[in-house]
């Protein structure tokens, strides 16, 4: 484990962090974090396109089409 991972936490950047991310799939830990930023990395399911949902949720872009080819939009879900 690096030394800025058991000082900060990774997401929020504050310390300490005292729990023990995991992986529910494969059990592989990820690393340690505060309580707050490893439940929300719970209740968003672990799944990556819901962060960056969320994430856009966050930053006004809600609605924004995603390009996924030429002419062919994807909205979030």
């Amino acid at each position: 484990m690096a030394i800025s991972q058991r000082v900060l936490r990774v997401i929020c950047l504050k310390a300490p962090a005292v729990h023990v991310d995991h992986c529910h799939r494969t059990g592989r830990v990820r690393g340690v974090l505060c309580f707050n930023c490893n439940s929300g990395l719970g209740l968003l399911r672990d799944d990556p396109d819901v962060m960056y949902r969320a994430a856009d949720y966050l930053g006004g872009n809600a609605w924004k089409p995603t390009l996924v080819a030429p002419g062919v939009y994807r909205l979030p879900s």
